[in-house]
């Protein structure tokens, strides 16, 4: 009897086991939104600083075009997933030698896994498009870096691929013709078996900005940005008749055709890169910041929606978006430099709309914004943009004047952070309200001082007045309208860790019970 209760009990024991590590596997499984971090910017945060910035950012996944030493090591023990890459110069030689390949795995990888959480490794980037003559040592070098990860124990925790450019896929609209070039074949093919082996992803680098650039007439603008779209001027496939509300979906289902025509249909895409640049020159009139912000802020609402596309809404895939900083280092044209979410000095290139998608950035709408004078600018150029701020902008400059509460310090730069601000919040903090010809900049720091209290906290302080009496009813309709959200995203994760609470609490009394058979 007392063998039997052995028996029973262990087999209890590793079923909770197994079913705990599934619910913690799914969680792992959701859908997210990273950053890429370039580092051709001036005056780059130190590694700490960057690491620092993530956490308030709430950032929990980035990934590195290089496997940079002094980030890796000030990750450690945050968290934070990373995906490292490999060079496109260093292919050669990981791809000639397994030593080379092991020595790059024990360096960049074994020295700091498990503490920093490195989750794949992008080998090299774009290869097949921008650099071909390597394209025969890819295949190789990813083969070689797997045995080293096999060797370590750790090619079940680190995925690895290799990200392309959208353009090996041919014919991409109606996604259900589309194809991989067929020139790459001798590439394609095998990787993608490796993939499919390994449980590795299919890493696209993905751009409806340059879709839109290049098909301008036959994409709408709206379709590139996720706007709504009455049913008329949505992408119909005529083969099969699925509904196409942006361009990113029919992209991401272009490339599981193309896989799905080579017989694989078990890898699922990861977006390694996407975005909208905030600024360009005189021929890239949609790079602006009305368009990026719109872009990014659907786009991480798209992801964190798990709506999946329309061949396959069963699969959200996780995007990465290009890029955290803008690289002001970047050759032109304009735009190259202007992809970032975030200036180099991590003040906002502009406001994400995300309020409601989770905890993805601290940069956004839901947060208080100011508007203030940039340090370092000439009294001169600060001085014409306060004229013109308090003249035909109409801001409210009665605050600073002399005896007023907000004339000390009586200096040029805090009369126009008092001035700028009250010009931003009269026109809503719409985007481009805070520019100034360059001189002002957004903050989450409220300027005020004292008895001096900025615009934006007034109109804060007015707004509660005014609703004091709907206070509870807002409140709850609007604690409603988070909870049910919060539910929608995060369900996955609650149900995971609910349930392993669940069977630990079932560990637990399971001998007991058996005590009284």
């Amino acid at each position: 009897m007392a063998k039997s209760k052995l028996t029973l009990f262990i087999f209890f024991y590793f079923v909770v086991l197994y079913t705990v590590k599934s619910a913690a596997a799914d969680q792992n499984n959701e859908p997210f939104v990273g950053v890429n971090i370039g580092t051709d910017v001036t005056n780059l945060l130190s590694p700490t600083e960057l690491v620092s910035f993530l956490q308030v950012q709430k950032i929990t996944h980035v990934r590195l075009y290089d496997a940079d030493q002094d980030i890796l090591k000030a990750l450690s023990k945050t968290k934070i997933r990373v995906i490292i890459s490999v060079p496109n110069n260093q292919l050669l030689a990981i791809g000639s030698s397994n030593t080379t390949a092991a020595s790059w795995i024990g360096r960049n990888v074994v020295a700091y896994y498990p503490e920093t959480v490195i989750t794949a490794i992008a080998v090299g980037d774009e290869v097949l498009t921008t650099v071909p003559s390597s394209a025969p040592i890819l295949i190789p070098a990813i083969e070689s870096l797997y045995s080293a990860l096999v060797a370590a124990n750790l090619h079940t925790q680190i995925k690895i691929s290799t990200p392309h450019a959208a353009s090996i896929v041919l014919d991409p609209f109606p996604p259900s013709q589309a194809f991989f070039n067929q020139s790459l074949s001798s590439v394609m093919l095998p990787l993608l078996q490796f993939l499919s082996k390994t449980g590795s992803p299919l890493m696209m680098n993905l751009y409806p900005y340059y879709v839109f650039m290049q098909n301008k007439g036959v994409v709408p603008l709206d379709n590139a940005l996720f706007k709504p779209l009455t049913p008329s001027k949505e992408m119909v496939d005529p083969n099969t008749l699925l509904h196409y509300t942006n361009v990113i979906d029919a992209m991401i289902d272009a490339a599981y055709f193309s896989m799905k025509n080579l017989n694989v249909t078990d890898v699922v895409v990861l977006v390694t890169e996407s975005g909208w640049p905030s600024k360009g020159d005189s021929k890239e009139p949609y790079a602006n910041i009305d368009n990026a912000d719109t872009y990014n802020s659907n786009l991480i609402k798209h992801v964190l929606d798990r709506g999946g596309t329309p061949f396959h809404p069963e699969i959200t895939s996780s995007v990465y978006i290009y890029e955290l900083f803008n690289e002001d280092l970047r050759s032109p044209p304009v735009s190259e430099a202007n992809w970032g979410l975030f200036n180099a000095n991590t003040t906002p290139s502009y406001l994400l709309h995300v309020s409601g998608s989770g905890t993805f950035l601290a940069n956004d709408t839901t947060n208080q914004t100011y508007c203030i004078a940039m340090d370092g600018v000439d009294s001169k150029t600060l001085q014409a943009a306060l004229d013109w701020a308090c003249g035909p902008g109409r801001a409210n400059c009665s605050e600073v004047q002399p005896g007023e509460a907000c004339y000390q310090p009586n200096n040029v730069k805090g009369h126009a952070s008092y001035a700028f601000d009250s010009y931003y919040q009269k026109e809503g903090r719409t985007s481009g309200s805070c520019d100034f010809k360059g001189v002002a900049m957004i903050t989450t720091t409220d300027p005020s001082h004292g008895s001096c209290i900025f615009p934006g906290s007034k109109k804060v302080s007015n707004k509660t007045k005014a609703i004091a009496n709907s206070t509870q009813t807002s409140d709850a309709a609007a604690d409603h309208r988070l909870r049910r959200r919060f539910i929608t995203l995060r369900g996955n994760q609650m149900s995971a860790t609910t349930n392993a609470l669940a069977f630990s609490i079932l560990l637990l009394i399971i001998p007991f019970m058996l005590i009284q058979c």
